[in-house]
This record gives structure tokens, C-alpha cells and sequence, in this order.
């Protein structure tokens, strides 16, 4: 068939192209070499096969090649010409010196990370690109991409649909489509096709690349499809564990079998890919290639979709003195106890002679990468079987965090900066089916081992096995060092099926990942994690870990704003994952948190107008909160969001505030929202006048996290207090920093903010006129001050200076902007106001 289609092509087109020979055949087409005759330049002429052409008909592949004709990409293999000669459909693209990405996988079988990442890179950049154009390949496989000069051209763009719609009505001719390998199940069954089909191929054609082999194969192309549509993907870890894990999970997402399932776009299944380590052993021009690729990608749009920022919090003034620095939203992180935060309990803070023995950091346990994420789940899970101990304070996976994968720094300063007086340090080792656990006990005082180190050997295909011996292992290490009864409490229902617990410990890592990423992007990571944990919850209904998890995910989704809108359907689906889980286990803590935040967060952010919800919704959460710390007194997190619920109920004082936050500082120093708790232990005692423990509060502030404007606030706000001497210049200077430390938009309110609390320390230092002075110029406007915050700090100087009159009109601009302020200054009137409390008009002001 080709000599006669060569001799056809020779004769009608023997005036455009001197054809020389056949370069390759496949089921549709055949591709020749041929020179263009008027720009003298080598070029490829693709025919398709007579049947095929008279099925397609000229006009439908000239309506479909003109599409591609437009495309103009670096990673797309352009089009000169296209045509009919003789009932023969061609089309002409420029000649590529190199290969396909078949002829590579041919002879190399698995290609190199570094390689398969690059190439997959580009082609997805290339998809991108067209699929804004509204065209979609159908088509994509190793023998669509050609390699030259080191980067990947995907060839075939337009055609796809032309040929497919010609190729349905001649199967039942019995001519072949061709392998459905790296087809989805959608397009396989004949369903409308999207742009989740080319990543689905995109996702085979990646797997093959690493694996040596597509994901599915069959004796028949009804055998591969059958594959597709019903079969998991399989671990490609097992076959090759150098790949990393984070690019397994992407390939694990392209392959979804519901469209649904997989990245919604190109530039998401890219965006998973670039998150992954780069390969060890990648070369300085080959990282510098992928960070081109991804520089490319950013520039043309191609993830401007994921740099969405998410607004500033709007303040929600409650207390005038308290809130007027506090942060009145939950901070992220807010559900805190389960799986990061497990915390201790307070103890002495030293032994005599060095820290205390009892309270103990379990390091991230060490290993290599095939072994990562079982470490971090035992890790985890140490953590928190360790924390049922109630002799010992264990100290959180927040805080030893930090020194995960970080090997150079000696166990005594770790020791020290965490106050930890024993350190748990291991190691895993694969060795054949088995893994080999080593432990270590030293002290945090010296750094030097306490004893023998324990090694023992478990089946490694039991990862139950590997968690509940290590635990034990350790808790009788620990036993034999400080003496006295370890008893480990009996915990919430565990899982003995392997790929569930592995499931959540890989969904863990993504919400992880989730958190640290910004803007869309965080979404489709935590839509991946989900899925890892649906999977898992089907695995095993009876776990609630795998339940609490997608809960959190979905709470995590809501905290994105305070658009009511936007956090409607991830509260309403966090509450209903929650309750699942609380039928299973009614009186777990952890799942009582969360849904205390749930239900807070809804009430915060407004999603229910009427006021009977919102009175409904606060008294729910707050039981759940209280109730969580109820059966776990430790409920770190469940403690940090009472600190702040409290605040919206006016018969709370706030000494039951500055206790919920001390309660949840010193259940977790390492909560995720610890410089929150530990703001709201300064303010909370400011505004109950403790000056010596607000003072403690600030230093610490000051040690833990100096960078933060909040440390020089604290120290602002302490000399607008009681004391027999005030420092002028150091009010100044503080009030400086406060001002270069925070953002640009904000940095003309907060100088304004400082101004006055300087205002304050004047008028404390007998400098009344000075004060006035300060605060006449200090008073903003409606855009620099849209919610009307100042004038409670001009109504503190004007009560300080003994100006009645203007502190009361200051006073009344404050309440004005919302009823729930003055009903809150009713509740509780502070010390701010005192000089001017008995007055007729202040009377008058909260009573109105």
C-alpha cells in the first residue's frame, strides 16, 4: 500500500514536495520524507490511510487541520501545509532530526527521573497551551512525541478528533484503532471527551516512562480497556522506589477514572509534578532546563489560576482592650491535637541539675526515601501513644518539626531549645521483606546516649506490627531511664490493614504539602488528599482516623477567606465527615475539636444571618470544645479556640480567657497557632491589669518570636500601664517598629495605632498637651480606618488626660459602627475607661 500511495503522492504533488522515502507506519498513517521544494527544507508529509481518508472526508480534516494550524508553542510540532491529492488526506510538518519518545523507551526501556520529568514537563506545557485554545489532542502517546536537541515536541495537535470520528464508522469494517493504552476509560467507551483525557494519557505515557511499562496491558485492546475502567493503578514505587513519592501520587491522580478525579488542568498535574524533590544527581543544565519550563509556564498563564492570595481577615472587634490586637479569626492550624499537635503536659521546668527527665522529644525517625513516609506515621503516632502517658510531657510533632531531616545539630542544644531532658532518636531499615528498627535514648542535658540502643526486626509487610512495637519498645526504654509506672492508656480504635494506614499517612504529607502552598493550587492538593482518604475509609468504614481527616481537610478548605459563600459547602461537607466519624467514636477528643471549630468558624464568618443560628451555632461549639478538653485535659488545640470563643460571650471575664490560653501553652508551646495562644496570654492579662505575668509573656514573646511586630507591640502596650516611671523615646522606637514590620498596605493605620498608644504613655508621663497633640494628628480617615478602630484608642488618651468630654465623643464613633461593641464594653467596661466609667454620659453610651 504505501509504494502505491508514494507513487500517488508522487504524481499530484511532484510540483510542491520531492518525496525520498517512507520514515514510519502506524495503524492510521504513514509519514514520508520529502523536500520542499519551493523553500528547499526537509519536511515530514503525513498521509492518512485511503480508508480512513474517505471515511474523514476532505472538508471535516480541513475544518480540523485548520485549527491546528494555528497552534504556536515551543513544545508543539508546527504545520506547513495540509491538503487533499487524489482522495488522500496529508498534512506537512517540519522534518525533526532526532527521535520519538517510542524509539527512546525502545531502547532504553525506564528512562531517568530527571529525563521523564522534563519531557513530561514540556508535554504538559504544550497541552496547556493548546487546551486554552480549546483544541485537545485525543491522541497523546510516546510515538506522538518527538525528541530533539533535548526537549520534546508533541506532534499530531487538530487531527485527533477528525480521525477518531472516521475510524467509529469504520470499525465494524474491521479496521483497527490501535492500541487503547494511554486511552481513558471515558474516551474508550465512547464518551464525550475533555482535557482530563490527555492528562489521564499524559499520566500513562509518565508511568511508562519510569516503569519500563504502561500501567495496563492486555492480550487485546478489549483487555486493556477492561484495565482501565476497572483496575487501581499499581504501585510504581514497588517497582522502582527511587521515583519519589510525591511523583507517584501525581501519577496516581492523572489516572483517576472519573474525569472528576483527576487535575482539572494541565498546569494543576504540573504543578503536582514540580512540587516533587528534584532528582538526586540532576545536572546544573538540567535543573536549570525544568526551572526554565516552569518559568515559561508561570508567564504565559499557566498557573496565574493558583496565585490567588486570600484577603486579610476582617477584624471583628469585641473587647476594646483585648481585641484591639488580637487576632480574630482562628488562626490556621486552629484544630490542633490531632496528628501535629499532640502536646504534653506541664511539668517542672528542670530536674535538679538540668531538664526534666519527663519530658521527652521524639525526633522524626530516620531513613531512606522508600521508607519516608512510614517513618513520619511512626513518628506521629509515637507522639501521640506517648502522650497518654500522665507522668510524662511529650513534646508535640510541631515542635520537633523543625529538626526533621536535620542531622548536624548536636542532641544537647536540640535538647535545650525544646526543654526536653530525653530525646528519642531512630532509624528503619529495609532488609528484604523486613524492616530493622533501631532505637536510641539520650539525654538532653549532655547529649550522650542513656544506655544500649534496642534494634529488633518486625515484618515489614505489617505496618500495624511496626507502629505497636515500636511504642512499646520505647515506652519500656523509657520506664527503665526515669523509673516509676509508663503505662500507655488504651487508645482510639487503630487499623491492622496496611494500605489504609498507609493511605492516611500519605494523605497526611499532602495536607502538609496543602498548607505550605499558596492559592488554588493548595485546593487541588487537598482534593487529592481526600481521595487518598475515601479510599482509605473504604478500606477500613470502622478507622474514624481516615473520616477526621477528610473533616479537616475540608475545614482547612473553608479557612481560605471569610467569604460566607466560598465557606458554605466545605463547613456543611467538614460536619458531615465529622459526625460520621463522632457515630463511630462519640467520645474521641480529637473529633469533638474539630467539630467545635467547624461550627465556630461557621459562626464567625456569618454563613447563617438569623441571630438564633448564630446564638445556636456558638453554644454548640463551645460544648464541643469544652467537651474535648474534658476527656483530654491536654487538648492543646481545643484549648487555643476556647481562648478566642470566649472572647464572643460577655459573661466569659477574662481571667477564664488568659486560662483556656495558658491551658492550651502549656498542653503544646508548639501549637501551630502558638504565637496567637501566646498573644492572647499577653492580652488577656494586660486587660486584667497583671503586669509582672504580661511582662513574662512579652519576654517570651520577644525569645520565640522576635521578627513578629507583636513583640514590640506587647511592649508598647505595657508602657501605656500602671507604673511609677514611663519611657518616652523607648514608646517612640517601638512605635517605629511596629510600623516598618508591618505589610505595605497596612503600614499607615498601624503608624497612626502606634501614634496613640505613644498618646497614651505621654498622657501617663504628665505630658497631656503633648498627647493631645498626637492624637489630633493620629485620627485617619474612613480609608485608612474603614471600620472605625482609632477612636477607642483616642477615648483611652482622652480618659487619660482627664478630657471627659472628648473621650466620651471618641468613645461614641467607636460604638457606632456596631451594636455588639457596646453591648461587649457593657458586659465588661476594663480599665481603659475607668477615669470616666461613673460618668452620666459613659453611662449613657452603654446603655443605649
Amino acid at each position: 500500500m504505501a509504494d502505491t500511495t508514494l507513487e500517488r503522492l508522487q504524481t499530484h504533488l511532484a510540483d510542491r514536495y520531492a518525496f525520498e522515502r517512507e520514515l514510519g507506519r502506524g495503524g492510521m498513517a504513514t509519514v514520508f520524507l520529502a523536500r520542499d521544494i519551493k523553500h528547499d527544507r526537509k519536511v515530514a508529509v503525513k498521509v492518512l490511510h485511503p480508508d480512513l481518508s474517505a471515511s474523514i472526508g476532505g472538508e471535516r480534516f480541513e475544518r480540523e487541520i485548520r485549527v491546528a494550524g494555528r497552534l504556536q508553542h515551543p513544545h508543539i510540532l508546527g504545520m506547513y501545509d495540509s491538503g487533499v491529492s487524489d482522495g488522500l488526506l496529508y498534512y506537512v510538518m517540519p522534518f525533526v532530526e532526532g527521535e520519538s519518545l517510542r524509539d527512546r523507551l525502545d531502547r532504553e526501556g525506564q528512562l531517568s527521573v530527571e529525563d521523564a520529568l522534563q519531557i513530561t514537563l514540556e508535554v504538559a506545557d504544550a497541552l496547556e497551551y493548546a487546551h486554552k485554545q480549546q483544541v485537545i489532542h485525543r491522541d497523546i502517546k510516546p510515538e506522538n512525541v518527538l525528541l530533539s536537541g533535548g526537549h520534546a515536541l508533541v506532534a499530531d495537535f487538530g487531527i485527533a478528533r477528525a480521525v477518531e470520528d472516521g475510524a467509529q464508522q469504520l470499525t465494524q469494517t474491521g479496521m483497527a484503532l490501535g492500541t487503547p493504552t494511554y486511552m481513558a476509560p471515558e474516551q474508550g467507551m465512547g464518551e464525550k471527551v475533555g482535557v482530563t483525557a490527555d492528562i489521564y494519557s499524559l499520566g500513562c505515557m509518565l508511568f511508562e516512562m519510569l516503569a519500563g511499562e504502561p500501567p495496563f496491558s492486555g492480550k487485546n485492546a478489549s483487555a486493556i480497556l477492561a484495565k482501565h475502567v476497572m483496575e487501581q493503578v499499581p504501585s510504581l514505587r514497588i517497582i522502582r522506589q527511587s521515583v519519589p513519592e510525591e511523583v507517584e501520587y501525581a501519577i496516581f491522580c492523572s489516572l483517576g477514572k472519573s474525569p472528576a478525579d483527576r487535575p482539572q488542568s494541565a498546569a494543576a498535574f504540573a504543578a503536582l509534578l514540580v512540587a516533587a524533590p528534584m532528582p538526586a544527581g540532576a545536572t546544573s543544565t538540567r535543573m536549570m532546563t525544568m526551572r526554565h519550563t516552569t518559568a515559561r509556564r508561570t508567564n504565559s498563564g499557566m498557573t496565574s489560576a493558583f496565585g490567588v492570595a486570600a484577603p486579610m481577615p476582617v477584624p471583628l472587634w469585641k473587647r476594646p482592650m483585648v481585641l484591639a490586637i488580637a487576632l480574630l479569626v482562628l488562626a490556621g492550624g486552629g484544630f490542633g491535637a490531632y496528628k501535629l499537635t499532640a502536646g504534653g503536659k506541664p511539668v517542672p521546668l528542670a530536674d535538679s541539675g538540668g531538664l526534666s527527665k519527663k519530658r521527652i522529644a521524639v525526633l522524626y525517625f530516620q531513613t531512606g526515601d522508600s521508607l519516608a513516609t512510614l517513618a513520619d506515621g511512626l513518628t506521629e503516632a509515637l507522639i501521640e501513644n506517648l502522650n497518654t502517658i500522665p507522668s510524662l510531657a511529650v513534646i508535640s510533632a510541631g515542635g520537633v518539626g523543625q529538626y526533621r531531616g536535620n542531622d548536624s545539630i548536636p542532641p544537647e542544644d536540640i535538647g535545650k531549645a525544646l526543654n526536653a531532658g530525653t530525646l528519642v532518636k531512630g532509624t528503619l531499615d529495609q532488609q528484604g521483606d523486613k524492616i530493622r528498627v533501631s532505637i536510641r535514648l539520650l539525654d538532653g542535658n549532655s547529649g550522650v546516649d542513656f544506655g544500649d540502643p534496642k534494634s529488633f526486626t518486625v515484618d515489614g509487610r505489617n505496618f500495624a506490627a511496626v507502629r505497636d512495637s515500636t511504642v512499646t519498645e520505647v515506652a519500656t526504654l523509657i520506664r527503665e531511664r526515669i523509673g516509676g509506672e509508663v503505662l500507655l492508656k488504651e487508645q482510639r480504635r487503630a487499623t491492622s490493614n496496611n494500605d489504609a494506614w498507609l493511605l492516611v499517612q500519605r494523605a497526611e504529607r499532602l495536607r502538609k504539602q496543602a498548607a505550605a502552598t499558596k492559592g488554588d493550587s493548595a485546593l487541588l492538593i487537598r482534593a487529592q488528599a481526600d481521595t487518598l482518604l475515601a479510599q482509605a475509609e473504604t478500606l477500613d468504614p470502622k478507622w474514624p482516623d481516615p473520616i477526621i481527616g477528610r473533616a479537616r481537610l475540608a475545614y482547612e478548605t473553608s479557612r481560605r477567606n471569610a467569604d460566607p459563600l466560598e465557606a458554605k459547602a466545605p463547613i456543611d461537607a467538614g460536619l458531615a465527615h465529622i459526625n460520621r466519624a463522632l457515630a463511630l467514636q462519640p467520645q474521641d477528643p480529637n473529633a469533638l475539636e474539630l467539630r467545635g471549630n467547624l461550627q465556630y468558624w461557621r459562626y464567625l464568618v456569618k454563613v447563617d444571618a438569623e441571630k438564633e443560628k448564630q446564638s445556636a451555632l456558638l453554644t454548640a461549639a463551645r460544648a464541643d470544645l469544652e467537651k474535648a478538653t474534658e476527656l483530654n485535659p491536654n487538648q492543646a488545640g481545643a484549648w487555643a479556640s476556647l481562648s478566642h470563643l470566649y472572647y464572643a460571650i460577655p459573661e466569659v471575664s477574662p481571667r477564664d480567657i488568659y486560662r483556656a490560653a495558658e491551658k492550651a501553652w502549656e498542653a503544646d508551646a508548639f501549637l501551630s497557632n502558638a504565637q496567637v495562644v501566646l498573644n492572647r496570654l499577653i492580652l488577656a492579662s494586660y486587660d486584667t491589669e497583671e503586669w509582672t505575668t504580661a511582662t513574662r509573656w512579652c519576654d517570651e514573646m520577644q525569645r520565640r518570636y522576635p521578627a513578629s511586630s507583636q513583640a514590640p507591640r506587647c511592649k508598647l502596650y505595657l508602657e501605656t500601664s500602671k507604673k511609677k516611671e514611663w519611657d518616652v523615646p523607648l514608646a517612640w522606637k517601638l512605635a517605629d517598629s511596629i510600623t516598618a514590620m508591618a505589610p505595605k498596605p497596612q503600614q499607615r493605620f498601624e503608624r497612626f495605632k502606634s501614634d496613640l498608644l505613644v498618646a497614651a504613655v505621654l498622657a501617663r508621663a504628665g505630658l497631656g498637651d503633648s498627647a493631645k497633640r498626637v492624637v489630633d494628628r493620629s485620627r485617619g480617615n474612613p480609608d485608612i480606618d474603614p471600620n472605625l478602630e482609632l477612636p477607642q484608642f483616642a477615648a483611652f488618651v482622652g480618659a487619660l488626660r482627664g478630657d471627659t468630654t472628648t473621650a466620651l465623643a471618641d468613645l461614641k464613633t467607636y460604638l457606632s459602627k456596631s451594636d455588639d461593641r457596646r453591648k461587649a464594653l457593657a458586659a465588661y467596661p476594663g480599665w481603659w475607661y475607668r477615669p470616666i466609667a461613673e460618668t452620666p454620659g459613659f453611662k449613657k453610651l452603654l446603655a443605649n
